[in-house]
């Protein structure tokens, strides 16, 4: 894989070359964008895949929608169906997508939607559902959509700096977009992280001159669903672990570090399970010795939980290092005021 990625560089080249040329032409008015009287908070990254943006969501949730009210947008990632959809108690994930069926079943107290199209999602989510804040999941490439406030998310283990573009990398653009950014998140780091390397890192960031925070994930102290017991306990039991998540592998440290005897079922990020998949993954269980438990993570079990009828999950939350939540949020809530 890595000497075909290598091999394909000159695409990597090119790739670069347009989204600059595209980029340049947003930048200089060329191409037109749509700036809303309603703030637009954006969360993207720069990468492929698997730098954290659902977590920080939510965390904007919880911090947001107690004062404001709070609308998601997300463009459904991998649903079936097409154009403007508002998240409703009867929807299934593959209708809008997991992540925003996620954050539906969640907090029910806010407004989600799913759209391809950002600056249609967000006309019709001001003109229908009158939100105080907009919160743009997976946008920062989106440029039609003017965004009020960027959060750029990137893997502590996989830092954009350090990465390449697509197809040789995994950059949906050059590191040089991460100059949009208003913050940038470091997610996923170890909960020791040293200052050393923290400055480290910032060091390497700052040529972007962009304020930088650490986080890191935190695991829910039960795990929920069928079985419901303190996560703790896991060890007691054989796990199942299923996940179609782009990187399992945090969770499967976590897994090791609790000495929780488990089995892992990887598939594709997203992946929609068929009936025969659905099928083995039950006989798998069936055969394993009790006391068990299939185990997956929050965002998979909005896919499987009607699909399959003993399935638990382990929630997950964002958390800052260094105690700099309060400025975290004060920047947020500067932003808004």
């Amino acid at each position: 894989m890595k000497v075909l990625r290598f091999i394909l560089f000159p695409f990597a080249i090119l790739y670069d070359l347009v989204t600059r040329i595209r980029n340049l032409f947003f930048d200089t008015g060329i191409f037109s964008h749509t700036l809303f009287k309603t703030p637009v908070i954006v969360v993207g990254n720069l990468s492929v895949g698997g730098t954290g943006k659902t977590p920080q969501i939510e965390y904007l949730i919880r911090f947001l929608n107690t004062t404001y009210k709070v609308a998601v947008l997300s463009r459904g990632y991998k649903r079936k169906t097409t154009g403007f959809v508002l998240v409703n108690e009867n929807h299934l994930a593959a209708e809008v997508g997991d992540e925003p069926l996620q954050y539906f079943k969640k907090f029910k107290n806010i407004n989600v939607a799913v759209d391809a199209d950002r600056v249609a999602g967000i006309s019709k989510l001001v003109a229908n559902n009158t939100p105080d804040v907009i919160l743009l999941d997976d946008a920062f490439q989106h440029r039609k959509v003017k965004g009020s406030f960027y959060i750029l998310v990137t893997n502590f283990n996989d830092l954009f700096v350090d990465d390449f573009l697509l197809p040789t990398g995994n950059l949906r653009e050059s590191r040089q977009g991460a100059k949009r950014a208003d913050v940038i998140l470091i997610t996923k780091c170890p909960e020791n992280l040293t200052k050393e390397d923290q400055n480290s890192i910032i060091q390497k960031l700052l040529k972007f001159n962009k304020k930088v925070f650490f986080t890191r994930i935190s695991y829910a102290a039960a795990i929920l669903g069928t079985t419901e017991i303190p996560t703790s306990e896991l060890k007691n039991f054989e796990v199942l672990l299923v996940t179609g998540i782009a990187k399992p592998a945090p969770l499967t440290a976590y897994l090791d570090s609790l000495n929780v005897p488990f089995k892992h079922l990887k598939y594709a990020d997203h992946h929609h399970f068929s009936d025969k998949e659905i099928s083995a993954l039950e006989k798998a269980f069936d055969a394993m010795q009790a006391p068990k438990i299939m185990l997956t993570t929050e965002k998979d079990y909005v896919r499987l939980a009607n699909r399959i009828k003993k399935l638990s999950y382990l929630p997950i939350e964002t958390t800052f290092l260094n105690s700099e939540e309060p400025v975290f949020n004060e920047r947020i809530a500067r932003h808004l005021k």
